[in-house]
């Protein structure tokens, strides 16, 4: 398996504000609504950070151009940000809320996954971070660290992995592939990472294979793998956009923790979303 390098452009943290009169900006979405206070010298314009509750808004890509498009999922009044994974093109919304979730979650990096076959790389899937804010905020520890430096210390990742704050990774996949082949690929990496599976163990990834067992997965088709805590995983599988309800609940913490390994531990199966989310976090935190 060999998954290439391509850092996605980082992103960066900031706060909603009225822009200087004379700033060359990129142009952000607004919404004008009168004042109930008539003698308020601030201005009437309030700008919104999509799909977010958080007074800080994370905008990922900085050189990425916004797009505004609707969404099924999304109020009908309200335009979504997208980023695009520089190789496959797939676009990544920039915050989103999905089931089980407390509240939004931002998108931090992405990449893809290659597999080999006869020396030819076949890309199956696209793949992007989000996490809950709040994590971001308890990370103080890493403050102006390089992203080489997140890259070779392990703690870092660990403690998003250990906060009790959401945090899911969405693939979108590609290709056609048939379900069980998904599985049984992802399992030849799960599997070498628990070394005494317990009881709790089997029935969690038994749980784990039925969801993709018979099932084809077309291309276009999102995967989300939600981290609720340290022991407890949601599995959302659709066809559609966005999935509007769970499918299944793992809960064993040797499981998801030797998930969130196989993509974020020291050898990841998708070297170009690590990299990219260490980017995207050494910027952050600078």
């Amino acid at each position: 398996m060999l998954g290439e390098v391509a850092i996605s452009t980082p992103l960066w943290l900031s706060a909603p504000c009225i822009p200087p009169r004379n700033c060359n900006s990129i142009p952000r979405i607004c919404f004008l609504r009168r004042n109930s206070n008539p003698t308020a010298s601030f201005s009437q314009t309030q700008y919104f950070s999509h799909l977010s509750s958080y007074p800080l808004h994370l905008s990922p890509f900085k050189d990425s151009k916004p797009q505004a498009q609707l969404s099924p999922n999304a109020a009908s009044s309200s335009s979504v940000e997208y980023t695009e994974e520089p190789t496959t093109n797939v676009k990544f919304q920039r915050s989103l809320s999905l089931p089980g979730c407390s509240s939004s979650l931002s998108l931090i990096g992405t990449g893809y996954r290659e597999k080999v076959f006869a020396i030819i790389g076949v890309k199956i899937y696209a793949a992007g971070l989000y996490v809950n804010q709040s994590i971001l905020f308890k990370l103080n520890a890493w403050k102006g660290k390089s992203a080489a430096e997140i890259q070779e210390n392990s703690s870092l990742f660990n403690s998003i992995f250990q906060s009790p704050l959401e945090k899911s990774l969405q693939i979108v996949l590609v290709r056609d592939v048939d379900g069980k082949t998904f599985w049984d690929a992802l399992d030849d990496a799960i599997s070498p990472r628990i070394k005494a599976p317990t009881s709790i163990d089997e029935l969690a990834l038994s749980t784990f294979r039925s969801i993709f067992q018979g099932r084809p997965l077309k291309k276009g088709t999102f995967i989300f793998l939600t981290w609720l805590d340290p022991s407890k995983m949601l599995v959302c599988v659709s066809s559609d956009g966005l999935p509007a309800s769970v499918d299944a609940e793992i809960e064993s913490e040797n499981v998801t923790l030797a998930l969130f390994d196989v993509f974020f531990g020291n050898t990841p199966v998708s070297p170009s979303l690590k990299d990219s989310v260490a980017s995207g976090l050494a910027t952050i935190l600078k």
